[in-house]
This record gives structure tokens, C-alpha cells and sequence, in this order.
């Protein structure tokens, strides 16, 4: 409770709204000496620790050292207990490959200093697109994610990604986080690849200053309202993604009705660097290279044929179903990073970590663990 920061009311409250019990638990029947096996099942629901967590007589560390929720005290945005789930999920799993590494012997040391907010995040971002950057040109945004993750994890950054299904009661308001020393954590972003690179990138920001955040990531810029580190993160991801394109953006004549708002040259950006349309007319507006109705203009207009795509295809399904038809589309599954596979198999190796560990860290089944070791 302490860690997902809850009252004794609170935690009542999630638990009635979610059982939806015709006889509400009371605080009698949780904060007790003993406790039904009932009950405790619907509070794991909430906590998702196991029940064999409740019975260890083990102390629960509280150090800051544990969790972030114990390291910081404000987030940029208010959690909800579906943000907390997951970051406490990865904390655990840090924690794990941390015991893996260290009983492997394996070292997973920062490679790249930590750079100050003073510093220029343009050059920053110059700096870290030499190394980690895809050198070849990658079209397909999945692709280019991927290649991303495997290049980052040469460099001994973990980056994860946290795959939510549709009917969750739970769902978490964020779509990244860092969380130190390596972790990057990101929402599988099926619908929006671009908005899920720019959270990368925008989190990568946060590893190189070394400033842990947990945030639903906005694409703007220099917002009078978003903190100086949140600033420097935007700049950053802008120009790690944009590249040598950004100096292009910046020599356009403003847009306008009469040229169309630059839109064949902005779809061609957009396709190159993998930043979305919306996003580059953000980034023009910060610039003055666009008024401010016309950008809401532009935004209304994109948002509305996303809007149109999704309710089509909403009713695509539903339709689907009404005819008794299955669906052939599979769940979708998360990038795994090769340092992540490679700790876990060093683990394996060495006794760390047994055959159902590895499975179940990789969401596989047994027959398939030739496949990776």
C-alpha cells in the first residue's frame, strides 16, 4: 500500500469496484489479524504479487534503492494504478537481472556519460545518433524499432516494451519510462509506431541526463508548463529522430493555405525520419513557421481520419463477430532485447535461473527454448 501509495479506504474501494460484491469487504475483514483466502485473492487482483507474497515472513524493503515510488515523490503526470502495476512489474524484473548479472558475473556498466540539462540537446542528440542510430535506411517503422532496441543493447541499455490487452480493467496512463540505471520501458504502441519511437527516444533523453520519470509523453515544445528536463527530452528526441531534416524544417517558408501547409514535403519527413505528420507541424509551430489556427486546423484534420480509420475498423470486427467469423489477428507481442535474452541466458547457464524461469521471463513454451539458448 505504501508503495502504490494507498489508504486503507482506497484500497477498499478498488477492491469492492472491481469484485463487484453484493456485500461490500469492510475494513474489519482486510485489516485483521486473519484474513479469507476470498479476499486475499481479491486484493492480489489489485497487487498481482502472488499469494505466496502475503505469507512471506520476510521484511518488504522500502528503500529508495526498491522502487521509484520511493525514490521520487511527483511525477510529470498522475499514475493510476494500471501505471503503477507495470513500473512496479519492471522494478521487479530489474531487480531480478541485476541478481543475474551480478551472480553471472556479468557487468552491465553505463557506456555513455551523463549529460547535463545546460548542454545542447541537438548536439546531444548528434552525438548519440552516430552510435546508435540504424546506419541503413529502414522503411518499416516495426523494423526500425526493433533495430533501434539491438543497437541500443550493444550499449548496455535495456529497453522493454509492456503490452496491454484490450479488455484490461486497469489500463495505465502512461506510455514510457526510464527507471536507473538502463531501463527503458515502453507501451506496444500498435496503432501508433510513431508516437511509440518519439516516447524511445523522448525516454533515452531521460537515461542520458540520468533523470528517472514515469509520463504519458506529449510531442511538444518548449511548453511553458512542462519542466525544463521535459523540454530538453522533446528537444532531444526531435532531433535524434529528425537528423539533418531538422535544418530543413527550420528553412521552410511558413505554412499556409496557399502551399498547402508544405504537405508532400512534410509526408516525405515524416516517412524518412519516422516522426508523425502531427508531430513536425508541431514542432513548425513552435518554430512561428505556422499560426496557431491553422495548426489546429491541421491537427483537427488528422485526428479525424485517424478517428474515421479506427471506428472503420472497430466495425469491421464487430461485424466479424456478429457473422460467427475469427478473427486471424494474433495478440501482438513485445521486441525483446538481445541484452535482455543474453542475460537470461547466461543466467540459465549458470544456474542462476532454472528451464521455467527462462519461459516464463520470455512468454514461451518449453518446446520452444531451443530457439533462443
Amino acid at each position: 500500500m505504501k508503495l502504490y501509495r494507498l489508504n486503507d479506504d482506497e484500497l477498499l474501494d478498488m477492491i469492492n469496484s472491481q469484485a463487484k460484491l453484493k456485500n461490500p469487504i469492510e475494513k474489519k475483514d482486510v485489516f485483521n489479524d486473519e484474513i479469507k483466502l476470498s479476499y486475499l485473492k481479491k486484493i492480489d487482483k489489485i497487487f498481482n504479487k502472488g499469494l505466496s507474497f502475503y505469507v512471506d515472513p520476510s521484511p518488504i524493503s522500502v528503500n529508495k534503492s526498491s522502487n521509484i515510488f520511493f525514490r521520487k515523490d511527483h511525477f510529470q503526470d498522475e499514475l493510476n494504478i494500471g501505471a503503477k502495476k507495470i513500473v512496479n512489474q519492471f522494478e521487479d524484473l530489474k531487480s531480478t537481472l541485476s541478481t543475474i548479472s551480478k551472480l553471472s558475473n556479468l557487468k552491465l556498466e553505463r557506456n555513455f556519460p551523463i549529460f547535463k540539462i545546460n548542454q545542447n540537446p541537438k548536439d546531444t542528440a548528434e552525438y548519440i545518433r552516430n552510435s546508435v542510430y540504424p546506419k541503413r535506411r529502414i522503411s518499416n517503422k516495426r523494423d526500425f524499432l526493433k533495430q533501434l532496441i539491438e543497437n541500443l543493447a550493444e550499449e548496455n541499455v535495456l529497453v522493454f516494451e509492456f503490452v496491454e490487452n484490450h479488455n484490461l480493467t486497469h489500463k495505465a496512463n502512461i506510455n514510457g519510462f526510464f527507471i536507473q540505471p538502463n531501463f527503458i520501458v515502453l507501451k506496444r504502441q500498435q496503432r501508433s509506431l510513431s508516437r511509440e519511437l518519439f516516447t524511445l527516444a523522448h525516454e533515452l533523453g531521460h537515461y542520458l541526463l540520468n533523470k528517472e520519470e514515469v509520463e504519458d509523453v506529449e510531442i511538444n515544445f518548449k511548453k511553458k508548463n512542462v519542466s525544463k528536463i521535459e523540454n530538453w527530452c522533446n528537444e532531444f528526441a526531435f532531433h535524434f529522430l529528425a537528423g539533418s531534416y531538422s535544418d530543413e524544417l527550420d528553412r521552410l517558408e511558413k505554412a499556409s493555405e496557399e502551399n498547402n501547409f508544405h504537405q508532400n514535403f512534410i509526408n516525405r519527413i515524416s516517412s524518412k525520419t519516422h516522426l508523425s505528420s502531427l508531430a513536425l507541424y508541431t514542432r513548425l509551430l513552435y518554430k512561428n513557421k505556422v499560426s496557431k489556427s491553422d495548426y489546429n486546423y491541421i491537427k483537427n484534420s488528422i485526428t479525424n481520419a485517424i478517428k474515421l480509420k479506427e471506428d472503420k475498423e472497430k466495425q469491421e470486427r464487430e461485424l466479424q463477430k456478429e457473422l460467427g467469423l475469427k478473427s486471424h489477428a494474433r495478440p501482438p507481442k513485445p521486441i525483446n532485447s538481445p541484452l535482455y535474452i543474453n542475460l537470461l541466458k547466461t543466467g540459465l547457464y549458470e544456474g542462476v535461473i532454472n528451464e521455467m524461469d527462462f519461459c516464463k521471463h520470455l512468454k514461451i513454451k518449453p518446446d520452444k527454448i531451443d530457439q533462443y539458448v
